[in-house]
């Protein structure tokens, strides 16, 4: 695409999309000083948007998706939200989308559009850690700069899946939340922020590469939006102590549910959290070792707040795929990737950054 046409495409695509599905960005409180007794997911979105200064020729529409706490969130909830984005995304008017969401599951939801989605127009996710009722709320501020990012990146060609909260941004990939109170509660591990919003400006550490869909997409999107369910991943952790009895019980449940016992879903895999560069207590490890003969897939990653696994999974005589993903995320990547599998369709190059142990 030539320098003009591409500045002719970002010109016909002036509209930002803003999709609510609540939390405490959302949320009220009885009295303005209660910054922890609130209820999350109560103020629409339009509601939200008033006020809110826009970037210089742009415009918004709000939709809300849902409107909940998001310690709720669930796999019909993150379906209806890929089926609104991914509508959206085909108009030729949208040059971005801005979701306002609660904190605590932000970065998964973040992790879902982007390997399902793929987006190569901006997505940015934004969130506050106070009401929009409290004396001081920063919901407000966050999505003024969620808005300025959504139409910097546009108008630079940057896709992919952000998110912004206290003037950082961070990729869909690396953030994650790391501190329960504080304004500025997400941190990108070992990669930093990748921008940062200040004064209705953008200055990003590096531009980073456009984002290609390749040819499968398509087919992977259809088959999340069809599927009523996920196969089944649970997430555990090694740690002192750890025996290997949870793994036990979620394979009676999965002999069960295969044999009609058990209405929930099977388990289909584990993702495991490992101690340090990702090992695993031994007593855990013969409990592993029998999930996986039973065909239930196991990954390992590290439990640390930073850093990824090197080398092996597990340092107990057995070789587990390793993620470079921290858990909540390679558990969402893990189902993902059974789902594809079971679709018939290739998994999505956004993935796991899984490797052989």
């Amino acid at each position: 695409m030539t320098a003009t046409a591409g500045t002719a495409a970002t010109e016909a695509r002036r509209a930002i999309v803003v999709l609510g599905m609540g939390g405490t960005i959302a949320g009220r409180a009885a009295v303005a000083a209660d910054v922890v007794g609130y209820r999350a997911g109560v103020v629409p979105v339009a509601a939200l948007l008033e006020g809110v200064p826009l970037p210089a020729g742009w415009r918004t529409e709000g939709e809300q998706v849902a409107n909940v706490d998001s310690k709720d969130m669930a796999v019909p909830l993150w379906r209806d939200l890929l089926a609104a984005a991914y509508r959206h995304l085909q108009r030729p008017d949208v040059g971005a989308l801005v979701v306002t969401h609660g904190t605590d599951t932000l970065e998964e939801t973040a992790w879902v559009l982007q390997a399902v989605l793929q987006p190569e127009r901006p997505v940015v996710l934004v969130g506050a850690m106070r009401p929009a009722s409290a004396l001081a709320p920063d919901g407000p501020g966050n999505l003024a700069d969620a808005l300025t990012l959504a139409a910097d990146a546009a108008q630079r060609g940057i896709g992919g899946v952000w998110v912004t909260l206290a003037g950082r941004v961070f990729d869909a990939r690396t953030v994650r939340k790391v501190h329960p109170m504080r304004l500025d509660a997400f941190a990108g591990g070992d990669a930093g922020p990748a921008a940062w919003v200040e004064a209705g400006r953008v200055r990003w550490l590096a531009l980073p590469p456009a984002v290609t869909a390749d040819a499968a997409r398509a087919a992977r999107i259809d088959a999340v939006l069809a599927a009523s369910t996920w196969p089944r991943v649970e997430w555990i952790h090694s740690h002192g102590g750890a025996d290997g009895a949870l793994v036990r019980a979620l394979l009676q449940q999965r002999r069960a549910a295969l044999a009609g016992g058990d209405a929930d879903p099977p388990l289909a895999g584990l993702v495991v959290a490992g101690t340090g560069n990702g090992s695993l207590h031994t007593a855990l490890t013969e409990a592993l070792a029998q999930a996986a003969r039973e065909g239930v897939a196991v990954w390992v990653t590290t439990r640390c707040a930073e850093g990824v696994v090197v080398g092996e999974g597990g340092r107990g005589g057995y070789v587990w795929p390793v993620t470079d993903l921290p858990p909540a995320k390679a558990r969402i990547a893990l189902a993902l990737e059974l789902l594809w599998r079971a679709a018939g369709v290739p998994v999505s190059p956004a993935g796991p950054g899984k490797r052989a142990g």
